[in-house]
């Protein structure tokens, strides 16, 4: 099995590269929609600009690239700005996005005295019998960098949310997509456990 995580220039892939080599899965990190296809997993990470982001994906075809791997019943993973990419729109320069799951990234409120973008440790909330969560802890901690959470259309969809000053949806899953906005990458050894959870799952 081959995991092929999608490079559209929006953040740092190391921290992803290093948990899918510890975890000793075989994996690409590709800009070209042609390898990207021919792969059995996906994860879409990112960190970065909504509307520069997804002008990469509708330059390269990466974006098409996405939508057919989601229609071929294939597992993805969306991670940070790809949890949010994934939604219809996103409300940073009101970008229209993927559309794999109804919903909106909404800005926290700048009036609400939070720190923002909302950076570090929190927990988060998983609904034990989503496979992502398996073994993980309701509110074990997860590291975050974000200033825009994802509020998805229907509540169904949310398999963990977190509270910042409100509560958020911090997980996604609609059939084979799935969505998180923490880093799992970057989250110690309940974040490999998801990824693991992801990378293990039989479709």
């Amino acid at each position: 099995m081959t995991i092929g995580v999608v490079d559209y220039r929006a953040g740092n892939l190391k921290s992803v590269e290093t948990a899918l080599r510890y975890l000793d899965f075989r994996f690409i990190i590709s800009q070209e929609p042609e390898k990207i296809l021919k792969t059995d997993r996906l994860i879409f990470p990112g960190v970065g600009e909504a509307g520069s982001a997804m002008k990469v994906l509708e330059r390269t075809g990466l974006g098409e690239a996405i939508e057919d791997f989601a229609r071929s019943g294939k597992l993805i993973l969306g991670i940070c700005l790809g949890c949010q990419i994934i939604l219809d729109r996103s409300e940073e320069s009101n970008t229209r996005c993927l559309g794999l799951i109804g919903g909106i990234a909404k800005m926290f409120p700048l009036d609400s005295g939070l720190k923002i973008p909302h950076m570090g440790w929190n927990r988060v909330f998983g609904r034990q019998e989503h496979f992502l969560f398996k073994d993980i802890p309701a509110g074990a901690s997860f590291y975050f960098v974000h200033s825009y959470y994802p509020l998805p259309n229907l509540k169904e969809t949310e398999i963990a949310y977190t509270e910042y000053g409100l509560r958020f949806s911090s997980a996604l899953a609609h059939e084979n997509i799935t969505a998180v906005q923490f880093h799992p990458e970057k989250s110690g050894q309940y974040g490999l456990l998801l990824l693991k959870n992801f990378l293990n799952r039989k479709e």
